[in-house]
């Protein structure tokens, strides 16, 4: 690619204005450039709280001292400072980041991401830019980060990585890190696990719970057991549902009028369908109490367990094919193929042991709020209890979610204790 500097002669000269922004900055300042016939090589703005920064990068053909003084004249009329610089040598060459790194914080404290900076700068990757993609329900700093080519120390594949989940846990954050690209914004299917992913909550228990408090002690011991991984979640699930037999079917419609979405899972499936994703669920649950939530939120696939009613009462068994750890992948292949999506372009989210196997077919594995196994194996981690997270992750911005929710009349912050 050839540099763009080297196509124009002149001499390059650097403009840094500062101040309040206000309407007119730039318009004046390009007025004042225009007169001075000066070519534009590159230009930059960012504003922080109201407080402008404007870098502008100029061939000057003539009088480099001359431009000075007339922007100095103009910035001082409507009140902003300003700085020229004559850059001198070769232009250093331009970076490509490689890598993006989402730093996810309630809040993101200085020492938070001091640390944060400082692993990165330890592995020889530089910040070329930051900027502030979420304030609520959490606050999110994106990071596009690259190799420092004067650092030669070569790094095993994935230590970028395992280097800053040993510094987010540390810190108190939330780190993903993903490739820079088209790729990272090319994700057309999303695959939510159920139980304490999209809703809060075991399902299991709840319907444990109506054959008293010792079956719903049984059944939450052999749950955690099963998502931390020390149980074959099948057998498991076998075991668990025994314990239903006898009661009437009516508990599952009773159970599924009980359901609490996650905080955020309506703004992250709606703002998903809006960009064209596939969205669905595959659970390790029962598709006849989560049949409503996939109507109300008019998800597109569900992949669930079925439980057997025999005379209006549960059996204590699952009937058909179930839906375990390899399952759970399997539906994700299935999903992906009949709506030809290639699984790189394809997320999954879950909490469990069991979503294991999902999360490493998918392009994306989100582990939210999950146990160290799946945390372990997944491509990111989320630990605050807030689906739309997932959002950020994915390169879209609290702005652009609340944009078009109020453009559809939908724009509301809950407050958070």
């Amino acid at each position: 690619m050839v540099d763009a500097e080297a196509t124009v002669a002149g001499t390059p000269v650097l403009i840094t204005v500062t101040g309040p922004d206000r309407p007119g900055v730039s318009s004046v300042l390009f007025t004042a450039l225009t007169r001075h016939g000066v070519d534009l090589l590159d230009v930059e703005q960012v504003v922080v709280r109201g407080h402008l920064t404007l870098g502008t990068l100029v061939a000057v053909h003539r009088d480099p001292d001359g431009l000075r003084e007339v922007v100095e004249q103009a910035m001082d009329s409507i009140g902003m400072q300003v700085r020229t610089s004559i850059e001198t040598g070769d232009d250093p060459a331009p970076r490509r980041s490689t890598h993006v790194v989402l730093v996810l914080g309630r809040p993101i404290t200085a020492r938070a991401f001091g640390m944060v900076a400082q692993a990165l700068a330890g592995l020889g990757a530089n910040i070329d830019a930051i900027r502030r993609v979420a304030d609520y329900p959490v606050t999110g700093l994106e990071l596009q980060v690259s190799p420092d080519p004067a650092d030669t120390t070569p790094h095993p594949h994935g230590t970028l990585r395992a280097r800053l989940v040993e510094v987010a846990r540390s810190a108190g954050v939330d780190v993903a890190v993903e490739r820079a690209g088209l790729a990272r914004r090319g994700k057309r299917l999303i695959v939510f696990d159920v139980d304490s992913t999209l809703v809060q909550g075991e399902v299991i228990e709840m319907l444990a719970a109506r054959a008293g408090s010792a079956a719903e002690a049984e059944v939450r011991a052999v749950t955690e057991a099963a998502m931390r991984g020390e149980l074959d979640f099948a057998a498991s699930l076998r075991r668990r549902v025994a314990v239903l037999r006898g009661l009437p079917a009516s508990i599952l419609d009773e159970v599924a009028a009980e359901l609490s979405l996650m905080p955020g899972a309506r703004t992250t499936v709606r703002t998903l369908k809006r960009l064209g994703f596939r969205c669905g669920v595959v659970s390790g649950g029962f598709r006849r109490v989560i049949a409503g939530l996939v109507d109300e939120l008019g998800l597109d696939f569900c992949a669930a367990n079925e439980l057997e009613v025999v005379d209006g009462l549960l059996t204590g068994q699952v009937v058909g094919e179930i839906v375990d750890r390899p399952g759970k992948a399997v539906a994700l292949r299935r999903f992906a193929e009949s709506y030809g999506v290639p699984l790189s372009e394809s997320v999954a989210v879950g909490d469990g042991a069991n979503d294991i196997d999902m999360l490493t077919t998918a392009g994306l594995g989100i582990a939210f709020n999950a146990k160290p196994a799946l945390r372990e194996v997944a491509d990111t981690a989320l630990s605050h209890p807030y689906l739309d997270a997932v959002l950020f992750v994915l390169g879209i911005t609290r702005d652009d979610v609340e944009r078009a929710d109020a453009a559809e009349g939908l724009m509301r912050r809950v407050p958070i204790a």
